[in-house]
């Protein structure tokens, strides 16, 4: 198994080997969204829908119940659609992350973007911020920039960005605002301190379709603008000496992409919550599968890590019935086994 996967990912990367992976990831993307739709609580097959989409005899009556429609088109759609579209952004954002600060342990969340966005939504929930115009989401999104602020300000001396200073920054970013964290659970009441548990531990029960139309068309943008790098990301993993010889400007690069992958975490965490894992893990299983051109291992690890996210939410909402888990739980439990089994074949002689 261990050949193959080297052989595979050893093949040039060519605009057709590019599409044809997508394509098949897409397809198991595709998969996986389909089953998540039909699988819940509520009885609803696709042989059902097929037949709620065709006249029923002269009576023209409809298969599904205006009760089925409404689970499935404003429950569950924008659901599956949320997840896949967090799990790309997470998956993508973690590309970035680990190739810029050089470090396979860092993930989105690495420069206090969780922690951030966490302070507003708690925040938000609170204060009772469902009524005003920003809402939970947006208290959440102002809470990530604020952290990627004070980061980016501390670490950044003039254009230049060093690593360890940003890494270190963040790190005491996370743990100042997990204090305040703290001290918001400690002054809420039973009902609010449950909403904000469940939401730092990733929720995606209140997508609807503003959420995704919002989110998507941010997210989309963000992940665009991301991928028109990956030929500079590839210089930058040969080193920043080699990558300034081939001109690349290395300073406002890394300053323009972990700029870009922040804003794109943040949106998802406004979204969804916090949800680990999802960015630290796919791309280190990509990155073992197609190798570490990021032409293709960017879009791959966007499509997977969608895929991912959406069974991972699908066994959320199923393993315990009819009440659901936080989709954190799930990732969380199928992420940490498998980075203790990676993290113990990089140590082992």
């Amino acid at each position: 198994m261990k050949s193959f996967l080297s052989s595979w990912s050893i093949k040039p990367v060519t605009l057709g080997r590019v599409f044809k992976i997508c394509l098949l990831l897409l397809l198991l993307l595709f998969t996986v969204s389909i089953v998540s739709l039909f699988v819940g609580a509520a009885d609803i097959t696709l042989i059902t829908v097929i037949r709620d989409l065709l006249p029923l005899g002269a009576d023209g009556h409809k298969a599904l119940t205006p009760a089925e429609k409404s689970i499935l088109l404003s429950i569950r759609l924008p659901r599956v659609i949320l997840a896949g579209l967090v799990g790309a952004a997470l998956s993508m954002s973690g590309v970035v992350f680990q190739a810029l600060l050089r470090n396979p342990l860092a993930d989105p969340y690495i420069l206090g973007i969780s922690a951030g966005s966490a302070v507003g939504a708690v925040t938000g929930i609170l204060l009772g911020a469902e009524g005003l115009i920003l809402g939970i989401s947006g208290m959440a999104f102002l809470g990530a920039i604020l952290s990627v602020c004070v980061v980016f300000g501390i670490a950044g001396t003039g254009r230049r960005l060093e690593t360890t200073t940003l890494l270190l920054t963040g790190v005491m970013v996370n743990a100042f605002f997990s204090a305040v964290i703290l001290f918001v659970f400690s002054i809420s009441d039973h009902l609010q301190l449950q909403r904000a548990i469940y939401w730092t531990m990733g929720d995606l029960s209140l997508a609807d379709g503003q959420a995704v139309l919002y989110a998507g068309f941010f997210l989309f943008i963000g992940m665009a603008f991301i991928y028109r790098y990956a030929r500079s990301l590839n210089i930058l993993a040969t080193g920043e000496e080699t990558a300034l010889q081939l001109g690349i400007s290395v300073g406002k690069t890394k300053i323009i992409l972990l700029t870009a992958a922040s804003l794109v975490t943040a949106t998802a965490v406004a979204a969804s919550g916090t949800i680990g894992f999802v960015g630290l893990i796919i791309p280190h299983i990509m990155r073992l599968i197609v190798g570490p051109d990021h032409r293709l291992l960017l879009p791959v690890s966007l499509i997977f890590g969608g895929a991912f996210l959406v069974l991972a939410d699908t066994m959320a909402r199923c393993l315990v019935s009819p009440a659901e888990l936080p989709v954190g739980v799930i990732t969380a439990l199928c992420g940490a086994p498998y980075f203790l089994v990676l993290l113990h074949r990089r140590v082992s002689p």
